[in-house]
């Protein structure tokens, strides 16, 4: 599925930022917010901001937002490191 939002003209000229950088900030504070309520995981919210998993971390950071580190989110860091080091 694929999601399309219209921004009527004059709430898109009202963002005070330029034009060109509009949808890309757009989907970053989308992916923040998702992120800060639980309704998007790190990763999620990571590829709908279209960031690598640093960027996002530290935009997260900069943004005073918690990470959620849940038990899946350690187990699979687990099992990286695993393949990395064993």
């Amino acid at each position: 599925m694929q999601i399309v939002m219209d921004i009527p003209p004059e709430l898109a000229h009202a963002i005070k930022l330029p034009e060109e950088e509009i949808p890309t900030r757009l989907k970053t504070e989308l992916a923040i917010r998702l992120y800060r309520k639980k309704l998007l995981n790190f990763g999620k919210a990571r590829q709908l901001a279209q960031m690598t998993y640093w960027e996002f971390y530290e935009l997260i950071g900069k943004e005073d937002v918690n990470r959620n580190y849940d038990v899946n989110e350690l187990e699979e860091d687990m099992a990286t490191l695993e393949e990395l080091f064993w």
